[in-house]
């Protein structure tokens, strides 16, 4: 028997929200005047790590562009961590702390469309993770042979936890990240994008890797091990794409035959969602002390590779069994969340309802639509409808862990709506290609679908997003005919339902109001499609 940790889903964190929110909440998920005047173009990262301290030493060279001449410029970075200095062109400026935001005058004239730099020196002991990826922070671990094994993982805390960062999605640096790390020279560190540079001075070695698209700051980290590399390409939608691979000796055997999946994955996902987002930066996969993350251009794994979630199911029909969940589920990221990126946190369901059902997609395509059915409604049973999808906005306040099961089960009955696969990958594919490295709203996606389809969603969007109802189609047969009708609904729920009539497929559009159609036989018998995020009555009084 397996270990039932897979029980124990990623959602759990998300499960309970809080509604009184402060001050430093507003600082941290909203768009400050302080922050909004400036766009972030470049961080270019250079930081030492202390093993033994568990500290790091660090300068951020930020690079923004003027939007409106203001003075006042708002960075963030949460204790213990503390900002040693900061200078422009030289000169050093005064700031003043607000918890985790700091406001930095200005003293140079900040003049309307020319590109600034400001340099950030920073120190301290980032907060360490206890249950790393969801409590985020560093992980100290070390291997088996007791070298060692460190990563980080921030997407719950943010970058500001470890590095002065403007941490807010809605802005990306556009021109991307370089990024130095310096460790011990017993060991390698690999971050995000290209190795460009590779430095030993004999009791350390620096590692300099360069990210030259958009990325979203929680998306970059660094991992630190006695690492051993490979690599590959694959035959991709835009050309050569190099896939590389760092994990530790021991496991170099069993990588090798896990990370088969990678070709497969891209192979799926280039087929539903459109090219890989990142060619220039290349794709990794690199072995972690934690379960993984989507680190942009670089997925985390520690899935001990095995296939399903740490070796079991998490849709409990064995179809959660032939992928592993680490590598299919991270890398679908790549396209929601790392291309495609909330602007509010409030909207990650778009981050994780569609990655979730990458999953759907990926079995979908390898190994046929009923195995991808199977899955979702499989998964399904672990949405707990005790608060909405959606978050809260302007106070860095997610939503509940539905967003994963729930928002995946949404996405599954929209394409039985629109009832043509081939519409269904076209918008797939329309989506990455016209939000292609952006951040958008829940808002600007569902506005963008309805108009793609030509359907009225609205109460569909609000049903699955801003409520905890599940739609209840109720049907009554009596003396040949059948009666039917949605409740439990928003006003403006009305979507087509797929009926089966003696297996045959009857679409009909409840409303709140009884409604008849005569049926075939006064035997015939009568279900509804189970693809549909819908509950059913049958033959009610």
């Amino acid at each position: 028997m397996k270990k039932n940790f897979f029980l124990l889903l990623i959602l759990i964190p998300f499960s309970l929200l809080s509604q009184e929110f402060s001050r430093k909440d507003s600082l941290r998920g909203s768009i400050t005047d302080e922050r909004a005047w400036w766009d972030l173009m470049h961080y270019d990262l250079d930081v030492a790590v202390d093993i033994a301290k568990k500290s790091i030493l660090g300068k951020n060279t930020i690079t923004y562009k003027v939007l409106e001449e203001k003075g006042v410029l708002h960075l963030d970075l949460q204790n213990p961590m503390r900002i040693k200095s900061i200078t422009q062109d030289g000169e050093f400026l005064i700031y003043k702390k607000e918890y985790s935001a700091y406001f930095v005058n200005l003293t140079k004239p900040q003049k309307k469309g020319s590109i600034e730099k400001i340099e950030v020196v920073f120190e301290g002991i980032p907060p360490e993770s206890s249950n790393p990826p969801w409590d985020g922070g560093f992980v100290w671990k070390t291997d088996k042979n007791k070298n060692p094994f460190i990563a980080n993982a921030n997407q719950l805390i943010g970058s500001s936890s470890w590095f002065p960062s403007k941490d807010i999605p809605y802005d990306e640096p556009d021109k991307g990240v370089r990024f130095k790390v310096t460790v011990p020279s017993s060991l390698t560190a690999v971050a995000n994008g290209r190795l460009i540079e590779e430095k030993d001075s004999g009791k350390s070695k620096s590692f300099t890797w360069e990210v030259v698209n958009p990325i979203n700051g929680y998306g970059i980290n660094m991992n630190i091990a006695d690492y051993v590399h490979f690599s590959e390409t694959y035959a991709g939608e835009k050309g050569e794409l190099d896939l590389d691979y760092y994990v530790l000796s021991y496991n170099l055997k069993k990588a090798k035959k896990q990370f088969k999946q990678v070709p497969m994955m891209l192979q799926a996902f280039e087929h539903w969602f459109g090219p890989y987002p990142f060619y220039e930066d290349g794709f990794k996969l690199v072995e972690t002390p934690y379960l993984g993350m989507e680190h942009q251009s670089s997925v985390t794994y520690g899935n001990n590779y095995e296939n399903g979630y740490l070796g079991g199911d998490l849709s409990l029909t064995g179809q959660g069994l032939k992928f592993d969940f680490i590598i299919i589920h991270e890398s679908g990221h790549e396209w929601f969340a790392n291309s495609l990126t909330n602007y509010d946190v409030a909207d990650m369901w778009i981050h994780e309802g569609f990655t979730t059902y990458s999953e759907v997609l990926y079995l979908d395509y390898h190994f046929g639509t009923e195995a991808g059915n199977e899955y979702l409604i499989g998964f399904r049973d672990r949405i707990m409808n005790n608060s909405p999808v959606t978050g809260i906005y302007k106070v860095n306040q997610r939503g509940s862990g539905d967003m994963y099961p729930k928002g995946a089960a949404m996405i599954h009955t929209l394409r039985q709506v629109i009832d043509d696969d081939e519409k269904f990958r076209t918008l797939l594919r329309d989506i990455n290609k016209d939000f292609y490295h952006q951040t958008l709203s829940s808002k600007q996606l569902e506005n963008y679908i309805m108009d793609k389809t030509s359907l009225e969603l609205e109460g569909f969007f609000d049903q699955y997003l801003n409520t905890v109802k599940v739609p209840l189609l109720q049907c009554k047969i009596k003396n040949g005919e059948m009666s039917y009708r949605f409740k439990n609904t928003v006003d403006n729920f009305n979507i087509l339902v797929k009926m089966i009539i003696d297996k045959k497929e009857v679409w009909i559009r409840p409303g709140k109001e009884w409604q008849k159609q005569v049926l075939p036989d006064p035997d015939s018998k009568v279900s509804m499609d189970p693809n549909f995020y819908i509950d059913f009555e049958k033959n009610i009084k």
